[in-house]
């Protein structure tokens, strides 16, 4: 008697939502928590840069951020170069 070829798919199955719950869906989480906190900047906020740099947001463009980092000292990066606000734990991670 020969094993039905569906029960060789199981453990495939198995697997797949094995990677499905411990690294897809917590990476859509992390996605999506960063993308509803770089769509809520508003000018005003002081936020840190991924490369470290501290300033307050003086204007906003769909995807560009200016910063003002000193008197007179103003820079424009982009939205996504926002990791988080001054004084707390950053938002997106030190690895991107």
């Amino acid at each position: 008697m020969t094993p039905s070829p569906f029960l060789n798919l199981i453990p495939v199955l198995a697997i797949l939502a094995i990677f499905y719950f411990l690294v897809m869906l917590p990476a859509k989480r992390r996605h999506q928590k960063i993308q509803e906190f770089q769509s809520a900047l508003k000018v005003g906020d002081q936020v840190v840069t991924t490369g470290g740099i501290h300033g307050e947001i003086t204007r906003i463009d769909d995807k560009l951020v200016q910063l003002q980092i000193a008197d007179k000292v103003r820079i424009r990066i982009a939205r996504a170069a926002i990791g988080g606000y001054q004084g707390q734990e950053p938002i997106v991670p030190e690895s991107q």
